[in-house]
């Protein structure tokens, strides 16, 4: 069948779309839907936009562990596009006519997220009123996306290591099933730290962190954002059925000098707001307001690290004056003064709670009446 250059982009359209929803893909099903052959081409530039030397390192990256069935872990921070390069693995694979199954763990509760990644057996608690496959059988032969894997519960690390391992884990109720999933794994924690303090299972771990890809964020790929902005501009002109109408030059220069907290998300929602305000100026401040926050945000940032560099030469100072007065001394002599300090202590409170009758302090203190009298004239208590 001849595909028309319009038909192609149509499809294209259809396939970005069906991906940009989070729905599980499945190209088999899109080929029944649209009645033509899906064509090869290359997803990873058409889900990962940019020319840029960091985005195109990541995207050459991916091109390459796409294929064989590894562990991927994507790391970046919130709105750096790790989902778009889960998809762009996915469909780059041996697996891409095969289900491809997101699990975002933050979403949902720790008391039901074992259900939802393993499923249950009837009646393995109240409510399992059947029989329900999880998440991970529903990827079987497939693909998996863990997104945000840094906000599982520990109590849910162990079995997820298993399956990494063996292939296999028990449903709720206790029936053992195989799988053949590949995992994605992404998170925008800092990961060695959780197993340093001990919240996120070291093997674990290293079993995710096979081929780790860091996306970039926005301000580190500046370039980019003239590219980013004209595919968010069409695509959502044509979707709130807008006129066309680019952006200034002004509003670009703003753009380029906006720290993006939000990243590609951040400039994706703008964007949105421009075409339905039908004004850039008033985005524009918004977006200024954003930046004077994050400014606000570094200057407090600078203070509190200028703070800490000066208690660091406080505490620098005090260590030399310790180091230029302290005198070694022997313990036992350290200890002898402690308990002396200690008697006198002791003797002075019980002669004010006896009112100095000495004989009833001695009875007090269980000392004879001569210990007593040594002590006060040891420690100066005579009267």
């Amino acid at each position: 069948m001849l595909i028309t250059t319009r038909r192609l982009h149509e499809l294209h359209g259809k396939i970005t779309l069906y991906m940009e929803n989070g729905n599980d893909y499945n190209m088999s099903s899109l080929k029944s839907y649209t009645g033509v052959e899906v064509p090869d081409v290359d997803c990873v530039g058409d889900l990962l936009l940019g020319q840029s030397r960091r985005i195109t390192d990541v995207k050459n990256i991916i091109r390459r562990v796409a294929q064989p069935d590894i562990t991927v872990l994507l790391r970046g921070e919130s709105g750096t596009g790790k989902e778009l390069a889960a998809q762009a693995i996915f469909r780059h694979s041996n697996r891409k006519n095969k289900p491809f199954v997101k699990v975002l763990c933050a979403a949902i509760p720790e008391g039901l997220l074992e259900s939802e990644l393993f499923g249950h057996e009837k009646g393995a608690f109240t409510g399992a009123h059947r029989m329900k496959p999880g998440k991970f059988e529903f990827a079987n032969k497939g693909t998996i996306f863990l997104d945000e894997i840094g906000d599982i519960p520990q109590s849910l690390q162990a079995k997820l290591l298993q399956v990494l391992q063996d292939g296999e884990f028990s449903r709720i109720g206790g029936r053992e099933v195989e799988v053949d999933v590949r995992v994605i794994a992404a998170t925008n924690k800092n990961l060695e730290r959780a197993v340093v303090s001990g919240t996120f299972r070291e093997d674990l771990f290293y079993r995710l962190n096979v081929v780790s890809i860091t996306m970039p964020s926005l301000r580190d790929r500046k370039d980019d954002i003239p590219v980013l902005t004209e595919y968010f501009l069409h695509k959502y002109c044509n979707i709130y059925n807008k006129d066309y109408n680019p952006l200034s030059q002004n509003a670009m220069e703003r753009f380029a000098s906006y720290s993006w907290p939000g990243n590609v998300r951040e400039l994706e929602n703008i964007v949105k707001r421009i075409i339905v305000l039908g004004t850039e100026n008033v985005e524009l401040s918004g977006c200024s307001e954003s930046g004077s926050v994050v400014e606000k945000t570094v200057h407090k940032m600078v203070e509190n690290n200028e703070m800490e560099a000066e208690e660091a030469r406080e505490v620098e100072e005090a260590v030399e004056i310790v180091e230029t007065t302290y005198q070694p001394r022997r313990l036992k002599e350290i200890a002898r003064e402690a308990v002396s300090m200690a008697e006198k202590e002791a003797i002075s409170k019980a002669l004010l709670f006896c009112k100095w009758n000495k004989r009833k302090t001695a009875e007090v203190l269980s000392i004879s009446y001569k210990t007593l009298f040594y002590k006060m004239r040891q420690y100066n208590l005579l009267e």
